[in-house]
């Protein structure tokens, strides 16, 4: 019925067959390496984006920086200019004692009370300026 052997047959179909998946084989070797360099091109973009941005807030950092310092020592230098220990009439510093406060040792106080105060929202202010930055970087 058939002109040549079945063995023929069987191994004409399994080089058939594997000539057949190897192609196949090829075929999506070749898509994994279309897509592997897809990927690395893309994580390549990525990277030279978190340097950009890294380099933004670093800046923004700085200059926020720079400038707290700055405004932190004028306030500092305000607060010293106004004290009474600055003052030439004041040669005592206050100390706590259960008698009522002098006017000095009332002054100092406040003095005191008041730079620590501004100082403290100086850190505020500035902490929301660079908050601020930060967000508008993209």
């Amino acid at each position: 019925m058939f002109p040549l052997p079945i063995s023929t047959y069987i191994c004409g179909g399994l080089i058939l067959i594997s000539i057949v998946c190897f192609g196949y084989g090829r075929y999506e070797h070749n898509r994994y390496v279309a897509f592997k360099v897809q990927v690395e091109s893309l994580a390549k973009v990525q990277e030279a984006k978190i340097e950009s941005i890294e380099k933004q807030q670093k800046l923004v950092t700085k200059g926020i920086e720079d400038e707290y310092n700055a405004k932190l020592t004028a306030i500092r230098n305000y607060y010293k200019s106004t004290s009474v220990f600055n003052n030439p009439g004041s040669s005592k510093v206050p100390t706590n004692n259960a008698t009522a406060p002098s006017a000095t040792g009332v002054i100092a106080s406040y003095n005191l009370l008041a730079g620590a105060c501004a100082e403290t929202t100086q850190q505020l202010v500035s902490l929301q300026d660079w908050i601020k930055e930060q967000v508008g970087i993209k």
